[in-house]
């Protein structure tokens, strides 16, 4: 990715601030870390056992399943949400678990399924809007707060787990991380080595929840009003 007029805006920013630019700055080496050590040595077992209770917390049901049944559960899913409008991020992923062909079934049903087209524009948020199910993966799963990671681009666009009336994420057991200090550290590697990391990064945990009110929970105030996590 090219940055545009980054050197003359941070030129500008510093004149601004009346001091000269400051070129560098050194990484901090801090003695202790004990952010790295919640859940050190946990398998992967450990960690979906953590995800799953977390999901109690947060009002999100929570289905552990595997790829040959994921199709099923999804569909079930689908259903109990009586989808009959359904908006899909542009996910490669969708194919290589054969979950298109679903997709193709519930057309044929009389379904909606709408799959972001960066090229439709506005209109991708117009179904968002009016869509039962959104669906999309999990590209990194935080155990210790039952958060779903997003990488926002052109494909994959923010409206697809914020407006439908209810949310489902499908999450592959290898995206399972301890927590944010993993996932931070992931996403701060692929930067480093390169490869392209999205300007919008979604952490998502579970339905939204607010007890502003007289201390009231409410859930679902704003995005969708139920969330299913399926783990494969």
């Amino acid at each position: 990715m090219t940055i545009k007029k980054r050197e003359r805006f941070l030129e500008n920013l510093a004149s601004n601030l009346g001091r000269p630019r400051v070129q560098k700055v050194e990484r901090p080496q801090y003695s202790v870390s004990p952010q790295q050590n919640v859940y050190r040595g946990y398998s992967m077992d450990d960690l979906m056992d953590v995800l799953e209770k977390q999901c109690k917390a947060i009002h999100t049901d929570f289905i552990n399943t595997d790829t040959t049944n994921l199709g099923k559960i999804l569909l079930d899913t689908i259903e109990g949400y009586n989808g009959n409008a359904i908006i899909t991020a542009n996910d490669p992923r969708f194919q290589k678990y054969g979950i298109e062909d679903l997709f193709d079934s519930l057309r044929q049903d009389g379904k909606e399924v709408h799959v972001w087209n960066s090229e439709k524009g506005k209109d991708n948020q117009v179904f968002a809007e009016s869509a039962d199910v959104g669906i999309t993966f999990s590209d990194i799963t935080l155990a210790e707060s039952g958060t779903v990671t997003l990488f926002n681009d052109k494909n994959n666009g923010r409206s697809i787990s914020l407006l439908p009336k209810t949310y489902i994420a499908l999450i592959p057991k290898e995206t399972i991380v301890p927590r944010m200090t993993q996932a931070a550290q992931i996403i701060q590697k692929a930067y480093k080595e390169g490869h392209a990391v999205p300007s919008c990064i979604s952490f998502i945990t579970g339905p939204s929840n607010s007890a502003d009110i007289e201390m009231n929970l409410i859930v679902g105030v704003h995005g969708p009003i139920k969330v299913t996590y399926i783990a494969f």
